[in-house]
């Protein structure tokens, strides 16, 4: 495989919490954790803790959309189907997140958006007339 082929996650399992690099081409064939054999559902929003995340985004070999949410927040609920419906759409080719503000308050400090997406891939050229 290529290094443009490549579209690996390093992911914390949410059961035993070792990590785990995933490929996402195999996405849709729930990969499981090394240690427990539990599987990864990436086919909705992944939790993602405010100590994994720069890892996650950062070493993502597909683009992240990370949700900034709080339980209690009214427009957090309205988006959560809508993320639900993106992540199990788009499984594999991008990996939707989720971190909860009032538990990792750190992680936010800084960001306005409740939203953010970074691509992990190379950055095209910009094109004249384009953002």
């Amino acid at each position: 495989m290529t290094e443009s082929e490549r579209r690996n996650v390093e992911l914390r399992c949410a059961f035993c919490g070792k990590r785990n690099r995933l490929d996402m081409t195999r996405a849709a064939d729930r990969p499981r954790c090394g240690e427990c054999e539990k599987p990864f559902l990436l086919d909705r929003p992944v939790k993602v803790a405010s100590e994994d995340l720069q890892t996650v985004v950062a070493g993502a070999d597909v683009p992240v959309l990370v949700d900034f949410y709080a339980d209690w927040c009214g427009p957090c609920k309205v988006m959560a189907p809508v993320l639900d419906e993106l992540a199990a759409e788009r499984i594999g080719s991008v990996l939707v997140a989720k971190l909860d503000t009032d538990r990792s308050c750190s992680a936010c400090t800084g960001r306005a958006a409740r939203l953010t997406l970074r691509r992990a891939c190379r950055r095209r050229p910009r094109q004249p007339g384009l953002p």
